[in-house]
């Protein structure tokens, strides 16, 4: 059987590893620090905008958090590199 909150689950774990990754970046400051902000802020206004048109094209939040994950992973492996 199929857990509807299942994904959204996943999202919220795998988002703290983001999280962790980003606030050891932003302390040890410096220019990455600066970029690392501004990353942060343009990439969220980018995934806002964009769950909106999938919403509004027709999209479930099913898809929205799916895409979501996608953008989590592609972070995590950035960070981590």
């Amino acid at each position: 059987m199929f857990n509807p909150f299942f994904a959204p689950l996943l999202l919220a774990i795998e988002s703290q590893q983001v999280i962790e990754l980003r606030l050891v970046r932003l302390a040890w400051g410096g220019q990455e620090s600066w970029a690392e902000m501004n990353s942060m802020v343009f990439e969220k206004i980018a995934a806002a905008t964009e769950a909106t048109a999938t919403l509004l094209t027709g999209g479930t939040p099913d898809d929205v958090v799916a895409r979501y994950r996608e953008h989590v992973a592609a972070n995590t492996q950035r960070l981590r590199a």
